[in-house]
Parts: C-alpha cells; sequence; structure tokens
C-alpha cells in the first residue's frame, strides 16, 4: 500500500501565529496598524462580528464625558449671559439721569501666570495620555514585561497634580489681593461675577485634581491595562476641557468688563 505524505501541520501552525502575531497563547497583541491609533496611538483591536472591545469601550466612555461637560457647559453659559445682561442694565436715578453701576474689577497680574500654568498642565496631561497608548510599551505589558506603561505616566501624572494645586493656589492669592483692595463678592456686581466665574472653575478644576489622584490609585491597583488607559484617557479629555474653558472665561474678565 503507497505511503500517504501529510503536510506538516507544525509548520504550518506556526507559519499562521507568524502572520497573525500570535505568540501561541491564543491571544493578539494590542497593537493593530488597521486602527491607525484612531487618532489617539490606541492600537487597538476592533472586535469582528459586533462584540464590543477595547476601542468600543474607549469610545463609550469619551461620549459619556463628552455629554457630561456639555451639559456643564450650559450652565457655564447661563453664567457668561448673565454676565452681559447685568453688565449693559443700569438705572435712571432722581435727576432723571441713567446711571450704568457696573465697575469693571481689576484683573489680578497673578492670574496671567495662572494662565500659563494652567496651559503647562495641559501639556503635561497629555504626554501621560500618549504614554499609556505607546506601541512598544503596550506589547511589552501584553509580553508580561512588567508595567512600563505605569511607570512612565506616573511622573507626568505627579507634574499635572502639583500644576493644578499651584494654579488652585494662584487663584487663592487672587482672592486675597482683591480682598486686601476692599473688593469683595458682594461690593459690586462686576466683584460678584468675578468671584462666581473664578470660584465656580476652581471648583471644577479641584474636581479634576480628585480625579487624578483616582488615577494614581487605579494605575497602582488595576491589574486590566485597557481599564488603566481608559481612566487616564477620561481624566486627561476632562482636564483638557478645564484648561479651554478657563482660557475663554479669562478673555472675557479681561477683555470684556
Amino acid at each position: 500500500m503507497p505511503a500517504t505524505i501529510t503536510p506538516n501541520k507544525t509548520d504550518q501552525e506556526r507559519k499562521r501565529r507568524l502572520e497573525d502575531n500570535d505568540n501561541g497563547s491564543g491571544r493578539r497583541p494590542p497593537t493593530d496598524k488597521r486602527t491607525g491609533g484612531g487618532g489617539d496611538n490606541d492600537n487597538w483591536n476592533d472586535r469582528p462580528n459586533g462584540h464590543r472591545g477595547p476601542h468600543e469601550r474607549l469610545h463609550r466612555y469619551r461620549m459619556g464625558i463628552f455629554f457630561a461637560l456639555a451639559s456643564d457647559l450650559m450652565f457655564f453659559v447661563a453664567i457668561i449671559s448673565t454676565f452681559f445682561v447685568n453688565q449693559s442694565t443700569g438705572h435712571i436715578d432722581a435727576y432723571n439721569h441713567y446711571v450704568n453701576s457696573w465697575l469693571p474689577t481689576a484683573i489680578p497680574p497673578i492670574l496671567w501666570l495662572n494662565t500659563a500654568v494652567l496651559l503647562l498642565s495641559s501639556a503635561t496631561m497629555e504626554i501621560a495620555r500618549r504614554t499609556m497608548f505607546r506601541e512598544t510599551d503596550v506589547m511589552d505589558e501584553w509580553l508580561g514585561l512588567g508595567k512600563p506603561i505605569t511607570r512612565n505616566a506616573i511622573p507626568w501624572l505627579s507634574a499635572t497634580t502639583v500644576l493644578g494645586l499651584l494654579f488652585l493656589a494662584g487663584q487663592w492669592t487672587a482672592w486675597r489681593q482683591l480682598a486686601v483692595q476692599q473688593v469683595f463678592f458682594r461690593t459690586n456686581q462686576s466683584s460678584h461675577f468675578f468671584y462666581l466665574i473664578t470660584g465656580v472653575h476652581a471648583v471644577h478644576l479641584f474636581l479634576g485634581i480628585a480625579a487624578l489622584i483616582a488615577a494614581f490609585i487605579g494605575l497602582n491597583i488595576s491589574r486590566q491595562l485597557e481599564s488603566r488607559q481608559i481612566l487616564v484617557d477620561g481624566v486627561a479629555w476632562y482636564w483638557h476641557a478645564m484648561g479651554l474653558l478657563w482660557l475663554f472665561l479669562f478673555a472675557l474678565l479681561v477683555f470684556f468688563q
């Protein structure tokens, strides 16, 4: 009976794994050039057949943050609208003269330095976010070679936290400087809105610092790389939004009083 020659399945399997970037564990690495980084250098595979993968989770969390920020933005729009209405509103005095009681509040010079600090913190936050998706570090973690992503991101998150605290300290200093000049919350309508706008923004930035602390905790206790990436990414987008919002509010206080 003639012998039957069958192909070597081991060689075929090895070739298939090499082509699919499979290390033999049944999982593919979390890098895929087809995504092109999704605009964020995330390099996450999209799951076929409608299954939700890491890329879908990231997109879902981002959309949640954007919707939350949109509703928050409406609150600031209401404050700014009231600002302009009160600025242009006056009254008729006993001599039948139109009087506008709006007195512009002098901007403490430290707010210029504060703005630079917040912009710098946004840059360090973005570096931390991009570090979480660096392809070589993602591969190292996937291969079980420690946590290089966490190790590289923590210094930038720490810098962002320090700069955020410096910004809040600078805001407090600005309020103290106005108090020395006898300009308080109820002094006039302009000072009322100055304290209101800067105070509400400071509260939001304080929440951002709380989120940064949560990110520190998550980086140290979470074993799932995807969760750590999503956590830092979400905090970064919130922080950037607070930076852009402050630029708009600061321009409002400087040029439209």
